[in-house]
């Protein structure tokens, strides 16, 4: 029997706020909440936000006056809800409205009266140019005489077309909390995003560890953009330019593979397999496949999948902006035909819209098979059978879409079809499509999922697009849909693409529900989200999660009633432990894990023999597994 991957634990933040517990959902669905729901929901934020802190039993303000949940929304739900999701770029990542840049200068002197200018010796370029002359003056002083042109760069500043981003919510710094030194922000995004995602689980590490061998734990993690602030590359690749250094750690720390290697190496201490795939938009789902079938394959029983990515920097959005890729704000200017932009309806899936919005995220899911689950007492968010992937083939451009997504979204609805059955899929699934935002995607995704949709016949698909909320983070953003999946499991609603006022007129959707509203459905009616990713180059990927009710059902089935009611026991306690840390979060202890050079191995204390591996610090070894799969060619 092919082991079931079960989502165990799920976390990290992006600009709706903190994944685990569903707070992100609940910010992206708030207007559909309860009292009780969206009150603790902004106290989270407050929280995250330094708008209140928690201190001797209660919130409270800057003045040391306790707080209440309704006092927190009265005084700061409109500063909450203005500064998350997207919104208008903050200055703490640049000033749009005055972008610095160089500007070359040609200076010709004349020839009767030569340019000259006064600057401190060691300022001289090496060599000095022909042109140049030099006179010593006092200290460490010369005058510059110069014969003839030269050309220079000066500083200057100019306005940004681009103007929005999905952005953590101002005042969330994720350097703050923890020794963050020198650590780009796709690095400190990945410790304090790995962090919330383990906590969630509610089962301490060490036990998970101990159940099982130190080579069956694997990491999948990494960004498309690799990390591009002044920290990683970014601080690299401008250093000379600016007459600056390189430092050491810019280059390690840039790799796109590091948020693995930081996992690893800082927060799990994790000697299993690791690794990072990448494919454009859909490598959160390539990764997700490479997890799944380790678990299936049995090579792994616990894998970490997840991406970090802070794009939010003036060179990606210029890369992206130069490709028309991204909303403008002449663009969206345009399309509201008013002279006003509102920029937190820069991303419009499915609407009149102008292109996509950039953002920065990162989530991480933590998946088990079902039997180690069920042993540990682990809660179960849903399951994850299967991932496809498929290219376009010949294309001209590169960029645009082409056949795979069909090849994708078709398989893993009948993928689908063959564990909940037909009816399933047609009366009790939803999609979050990639509903990037640009003209191309609402018209080719729309027709696609129409298409798949009459092949099937599903009537009525509900279609969410959680782009429009958080923008496009490009390696988590298959991600992002999925915390958002576990939500609508939890809470009974498909949030609506509430950025548009109607869906255009040239998107197909005989067969589609594309909302504008939140949609309230009974949780026991959802049994099945797809995933759906079209990634640049042709990286197509659609994946599908099942509900935990669905999960449960089949495991129920497997393991048998007695079983699966001692696993309910257990269960409480973890519940319990998972509730403690999220009562610790809403008052601001985030309790990041971040073990730097603590509990290292040694080369010479590993303990190898010709039947295993002793690590130090694991409980089980590592074992020779016995190699059948090509005894029939052997001698």
């Amino acid at each position: 029997m092919s082991r079931l991957p079960v989502i165990v634990g799920f976390g990290g933040y992006n600009s709706a706020g903190r994944s685990s517990f569903h707070h992100g959902f609940r910010r992206m669905v708030i207007e559909s909440l309860d009292s009780e729901a969206r009150q603790q929901t902004l106290a989270g934020l407050a929280i995250m936000m330094k708008l209140v802190r928690y201190a001797n039993g209660a919130y409270r303000d800057s003045d040391d006056q306790a707080l209440t949940l309704a006092d927190i929304e009265t005084r700061y739900a409109r500063q909450i809800l203005d500064h998350t999701l997207i919104r208008r770029i903050e200055k703490q990542y640049f000033d749009v409205d005055a972008t610095h840049w160089q500007k070359s200068i040609s200076l010709n002197s004349d020839s009767d009266a030569p340019f000259s200018f006064t600057t401190s010796r060691k300022q001289l370029p090496e060599p000095l140019p022909a042109n140049w002359s030099i006179e010593p003056l006092a200290g460490n002083e010369v005058r510059v005489t110069l014969n003839g042109s030269c050309d220079f760069k000066v500083d200057s500043y100019r306005e940004m077309p681009v103007k929005s981003a999905g952005q953590l919510p101002t005042g969330f710094e994720p350097g703050e909390l923890y020794n963050s030194r020198f650590h780009p922000r796709g690095l400190q995004m990945s410790v304090v995003g790995m962090t919330d995602a383990l906590r969630s689980i509610g089962i301490d590490w060490k036990t998970i560890t101990d159940s099982v061998p130190p080579d069956q734990i694997a990491v999948h993690a990494g960004s498309i953009m690799s990390q591009l602030d002044d920290n990683g590359y970014g601080g690299l690749m401008q250093a000379r330019l600016k007459g600056g250094r390189v430092s050491s750690k810019q280059l390690p720390l840039g790799l796109n593979t590091m948020p693995a290697d930081f996992i690893n190496a800082y927060v799990l201490g994790s000697v299993g397999s690791t690794g990072a795939m990448t494919g454009a938009c859909a490598t959160f789902l390539y990764n997700l496949q490479k997890g799944i079938d380790s678990i299936v394959d049995g090579r792994s029983r616990v894998v970490i999948v997840g991406n970090s990515e802070a794009p939010v920097t003036v060179e990606c959005v210029d890369g992206y902006g130069a490709m028309s890729a991204l909303a403008t704000e002449d663009g969206l200017r345009a399309i509201e035909g008013k002279p006003e932009v509102d920029f937190r309806r820069a991303s419009r899936p499915f609407g009149e819209n102008c292109g996509f919005t950039l953002a920065e995220s990162c989530q991480f899911v933590v998946l088990m098979d079902d039997e180690l689950a069920l042993q540990l007492g682990a809660d179960i968010h849903g399951a994850t059978p299967d991932v496809f992937v498929n290219a376009d083939g010949f294309k001209r451009s590169i960029s645009a879409p082409g056949p795979g997504n069909y090849l994708t979204l078709a398989k893993a609805v009948a993928s689908a079809a063959q564990i909940v059955g037909i009816d399933g899929v047609r009366q009790r699934s939803f999609v979050h499509a990639h509903g990037s935002s640009t003209p191309a995607n609402r018209t080719t995704e729309s027709e696609l999922l129409n298409r798949i949709a009459t092949t099937f016949g599903i009537d009525g698909w509900p279609v969410a697009a959680v782009k429009a909320y958080v923008g496009h983070s490009l390696a988590p953003a298959s991600a992002d849909q999925l915390i958002a999946a576990l939500g609508s499991f939890k809470y009974g609603l498909i949030p609506g693409i509430k950025t548009i006022d109607r869906v255009a007129d040239d998107v197909h959707q005989d067969h589609l529900q594309i909302s504008t509203a939140d949609v309230a459905r009974d949780q026991q009616t959802l049994d099945v989200c797809f995933l759906n990713s079209k990634g640049f180059g042709g990286n197509n990927a659609t994946g599908y999660v099942l509900a935990p009710h669905v999960a449960e059902r089949m495991l129920r089935k497997r393991h048998g009633e007695a079983a699966f009611n001692d696993y309910l026991a257990r269960r409480e306690q973890t519940r319990a432990n998972a509730q403690a840390y999220e009562e610790r979060a809403l008052q601001g202890d985030f309790d990041v894990i971040y073990n730097f050079g603590l509990d290292m191995i040694h080369d010479q204390d590993l303990l190898i023999t010709d039947q295993l591996i002793q690590v130090p610090g694991f409980a089980q070894p590592v074992t020779y597994q016995q190699d059948e799969r090509y005894r029939d060619m052997l001698d």
